[in-house]
């Protein structure tokens, strides 16, 4: 048979590593800065575009998408070329991916402090920016499947399976979630309106976890791990149970995110049902992981790089554990909105992919760099701090966790609420925020020392850009007997329907009935569109990102409507594009804070939180009362309502600013009548129009 020689592209690889090392160190900066912003508010320094709320998506971001993205380009590029034994389809489109992805992270870090924003979670970036990404998405993806398609190895390797799931399932869901219609360049509403737009939101929130921080990073831990220990994947039908069943039943538990919300139950019981069921094809891959290491933990104990792997896969275990649990109605009731949450999601972040990712860079860099890596004890000392690290920031979050929803559920023996004020929780926790600070600063360094070891490898070695190979040309298919699934790796397309059939089942049976079934969503007569100068106040709630500390979900529980009052129904959302339930409570709920406080109060609290509320770790936002409001876009935006079916008169665009400046005149009058010398065309007037009217569509019974 002829053997064939050519030669890996391993520019590619170095391009997307140096670029996750770089967007690494960046990401968690600013996560240590936000850390620091919760309890310690003057480091914004009043500047408009630091705020939390503006910066807290960046990090985000540029973790997931910046630090992990490249990080998952880096492990694809090497891995896939050595696994189909054949160089990437195009140097061309794997230069395109590479910079259009830098430039997509380069917009975002520029729109997001902006305050351009779409506000949805994991998918803050305005349509223009969506439509960028699609579009590198399928360069990746023309890349990808070429190669396979041009492979020397017959059957595809398990890391391929994954890698190929995950192209096809951020497609959709990107596609899915990202349909919007545009108001101008930067501005854009949801195609969805309040349930609909949640469900879909989340359904894209859970999977973009699952197929972009979970899916990649297993294909990743099937090759660099056996590479790493030098030892044989554990067992080969452990991983097409792991892979099938995972990708099936992880598109179903969107919805878990949800419970006790307005979205219909039997919706929440699906995603209830289907994440318990999760823990099993997690489980399966981390012990298909962990048991890989048979018989070498020597190594292990000697190795930094087997040490960041375990810990990484550990991690996930841990990460995909919790995560049906949380899913339990019992401990979802405990949990949600609550800084455990924020422990959860970084014990994935930081120990799974962020270790996983250290793992990979220090045996990667090292065999590009033809080199050894220049210390071991340093790398050993990053593994220490940043297991520190990640010990400070989860302990300290669970248990601020489980302060704030224990002091939040506590009633007196005289039956009252025995922390009526949310602030009462908000200072009792500061000192567990200052924990997660040190926690974050410890990992940030453990990331630093790493930057220095490998930079220090570089110089040391000598990069080895066209590494030559040879292979024997893929022959005939002898059509030997084998497994319908031996037969399917060999098949990349049809492999790739297969996964697309599996992911879409859940998404489909899930979101169809909510858009269709009518009665899922019932409406509420009373509730009326928002005026126009609501309308801009709410965009502006959006660019401040205050849903980023606020929700606007008042949940079904006593110890709810005792302190906010009637809980949220279904139908007072469906004018609202895009939805804005939150997911954390850093502050109140606010849907029915309409009426509850004069517009003197939010106008003194907008400018400065702790003349009213003292020991309030709220930005100030003094910007709101100098800037004039931008009306030029209100026919706009009207217009864009009307299309997506809010029921604005016929020529209402042409009145609209006419009605929007009575309003605006009437508040600041109010205003002025309390010796506040109020501008009726200045932002702070909007925003407090906005806020006057959440949850005054019904009649709010609580307090």
């Amino acid at each position: 048979m002829e053997v064939q020689k050519f030669h890996y592209d391993n520019r590619i690889v170095r391009d997307f590593g140096i670029a996750s090392v770089v967007f690494a160190v960046v990401g968690m900066l600013v996560g240590v800065i936000i850390a620091t912003q919760l309890f310690s508010p003057a480091v914004n320094a009043n500047l408009q575009y630091i705020t939390y709320g503006r910066i807290r998506p960046l990090h985000t971001n540029a973790i997931i998408f910046a630090f992990v993205g490249n990080a998952i380009f880096m492990g694809i590029y090497y891995s896939l070329q050595r696994l189909c034994k054949a160089r990437m389809f195009s140097d061309v489109l794997s230069r395109i991916h590479f910079w259009g992805w830098q430039l997509i992270i380069v917009a975002a870090a520029v729109s997001l402090p902006l305050g351009i924003t779409t506000s949805k979670e994991y998918a803050e970036l305005e349509w223009p920016i969506d439509i960028a990404i699609t579009l590198v998405w399928v360069v990746f993806a023309i890349n990808f499947f070429g190669t396979v398609i041009k492979r020397r190895e017959r059957h595809m390797y398990v890391a391929i399976w994954f890698y190929i799931a995950t192209i096809v399932t951020v497609a959709v869901l990107h596609i899915v979630n990202s349909l919007e219609v545009p108001v101008s360049f930067l501005k854009s509403y949801s195609l969805y309106a309040g349930v609909q737009d949640a469900l879909v939101q989340w359904w894209y929130g859970h999977n973009a976890v699952a197929f972009f921080l979970t899916t990649p990073y297993l294909g990743l831990m099937y090759y660099f791990l056996p590479k790493a220990a030098n030892r044989p994947v554990y067992s080969y039908r452990l991983s097409i149970v792991h892979f099938w069943s995972l990708i099936f039943i992880y598109i179903w538990a969107g919805p878990h995110h949800l419970l006790y919300t307005a979205l219909p139950d039997w919706a929440q019981s699906l995603g209830t049902v289907f994440s318990i069921m999760l823990i099993a094809p997690s489980w399966g891959g981390m012990i298909n992981g962990l048991l890989t290491l048979r018989g070498a933990w020597d190594k292990v104990r000697e190795e930094p790089v087997l040490k960041f792997m375990v810990v990484g896969v550990t991690a996930y275990g841990m990460a995909t554990f919790e995560g049906p649990m949380l899913s339990l109605k019992n401990v979802n009731a405990l949990a949600h909105y609550t800084d455990w949450i924020v422990s959860h999601v970084h014990v994935g972040a930081l120990g799974w992919n962020g270790f996983m990712t250290f793992g990979i860079l220090y045996w990667l860099v090292p065999k590009l760099y033809r080199t050894d890596l220049y210390s071991k004890k340093l790398a050993s000392f990053h593994f220490w701090i940043g297991t520190l690290g990640i010990v400070f920031y989860a302990s300290s979050m669970y248990v601020a966790g489980l302060v704030q929803s224990l002091m939040w559920k506590e009633f007196s023996p005289m039956g009252v609420l025995q922390y009526p004020n949310f602030l009462e929780t908000t200072l009792q926790i500061i000192p567990l925020h200052m924990i997660r600070a040190v926690g974050g600063a410890l990992y940030l360094t453990g990331a630093l020392v790493m930057v220095y070891n490998l930079v220090k490898t570089i110089k040391q070695g000598s990069f080895l850009a066209e590494e030559a190979a040879e292979a024997p040309a893929l022959g005939a298919d002898t059509h030997v007997s084998e497994t319908k699934h031996r037969w399917l790796e060999k098949k990349p397309i049809q492999f790739a329907l297969f996964a697309t059939i599996a992911i879409l089942i859940g998404g489909i049976i899930e979101l169809i009935p909510t858009f269709m079934v009518k009665s899922n969503i019932p409406t509420i007569a009373s509730v009326k569109p928002y005026t126009p100068l609501e309308l801009q106040g709410r965009d502006l709630y959006i660019r401040e990102g205050c849903n980023a500390c606020h929700s606007q979900m008042v949940r079904p529980f006593r110890s709810e409507t005792e302190r906010y009052g009637e809980y949220s129904k279904a139908g007072e959302y469906v004018y609202d594009h895009p939805f804005l339930w939150g997911s954390r409570r850093t502050g109140p709920d606010l849907h029915r804070v309409g009426g509850k406080y004069p517009n003197l109060w939010h106008y003194l609290h907008m400018d400065n939180p702790r003349t009213m509320s003292p020991g309030s770790i709220m930005p100030q936002y003094p910007w709101l009362l100098t800037q004039d409001l931008d009306t030029s876009n209100t026919a706009a935006k009207i217009r864009a309502m009307q299309t997506l079916g809010v029921p604005y008169p016929k020529g209402f665009d042409l009145i609209a600013n006419d009605i929007l400046r009575q309003q605006a005149d009437s508040i600041a009058a109010d205003l002025q009548r309390n010796k506040v010398p109020a501008e009726p065309n200045k932002e702070i007037i909007a925003m407090i129009a906005y806020l006057q009217r959440l949850g005054t569509d019904i009649k709010a019974t609580g307090k």
